[in-house]
């Protein structure tokens, strides 16, 4: 978690306002479009915390809604701040618009817990299983695009081990650990960074074996996403695959992946189980069954 919130927090707080003032005058997302000549598709991106809107946009919606200050200034100076080009703005199109709200948020949570049924989380890859897992998705990607999208993860990375980061708690098919990614040298290599990896204090690495049998996330991959104090509002879930993102907000809905998250930690190994597992099965220094 960083310092302060980073600018894709600041837009999902101001859209969520602005929502909640539009609703409260009893306005209409077309009304307010009209308002400001812009398309009511443009508004509910606002509002979902999709898109940047320009402070004097914010003022002529405030004006609409019947706020003046210090309110309005209040969110015209948070509008300012949202508009803030992020980190990863520098990867250009490495970073898919649908992913990029995901990445501006990660590094301000206070917790992210997530199941994985296929992969190893992005948050925990080694280079070598990275580039393995870009070039089986693309594999016509020349050097300089698996150098860029590499690096994009590296750095990611670095930005939740930093001064407070968010506590990680992952759980992990027993797929993700019997299917070799790479060369055998690398794929040992990532073992080993997982088990290096769930040592550090604000990570919990779980496995959830194959003899568990059937249960609630079979097939899938997702994330819950906890945010601390006044942002807890934005608590998300977020579902993935490979052409976009899904993320549910409702409180509901939150709760319910947070609900079958619980269930796979409470029934998936221990973090010392897990570890002992992950060098069993390991190709290089342990036997696999």
């Amino acid at each position: 978690m960083t310092n302060g919130p980073g600018p894709t927090v600041r837009r999902r707080q101001l859209g969520k306002e602005l929502r909640r003032l539009r609703e409260s005058a009893g306005k209409t997302i077309n009304e307010a479009a009209l308002w400001v000549g812009i398309k009511p598709p443009t508004v509910s991106k606002i509002e979902n915390g999709r898109q940047a809107i320009r402070p004097t946009n914010v003022r002529l919606l405030l004006q609409l809604y019947g706020i003046g200050a210090p309110e309005a200034d209040t969110l015209i100076r948070l509008a300012g701040e949202a508009n803030q080009r992020g980190w990863w703005a520098s990867y250009g199109d490495t970073v898919p618009d649908w992913f990029r709200t995901f990445v501006g948020l990660e590094s301000d949570a206070s917790e992210i817990n997530g199941y994985d049924s296929e992969l190893v989380p992005g948050q925990l890859q080694t280079a070598e299983y990275a580039e393995a897992v870009i070039l089986a998705a693309r594999p016509s990607a020349t050097q300089a695009e698996l150098t860029q999208r590499v690096t994009f993860r590296r750095e990611r990375q670095e930005r939740l081990v930093g001064h407070t980061p968010p506590r990680l708690h992952f759980v992990l098919s027993e797929a993700v650990l019997r299917r070799p990614v790479g060369t055998t040298e690398a794929f040992t290599r990532q073992l080993d960074y997982l088990v290096e990896m769930s040592r550090l204090p604000h990570i919990d690495l779980q496995v959830l074996p194959f003899s568990t049998g059937p249960h609630a996330a079979m097939g899938q991959t997702f994330r819950v996403m906890r945010f601390p104090g006044d942002e807890a509002g934005l608590d998300f879930a977020y579902l993935e695959n490979d052409r976009g993102a899904l993320y549910l907000e409702r409180p509901a809905d939150v709760q319910a992946y947070q609900t079958i998250f619980n269930q796979l930690a409470a029934a998936a190994l221990t973090s010392g189980e897990t570890r002992t597992f992950v060098a069993r099965v390991s190709p290089e220094t342990g036997e696999r069954e």
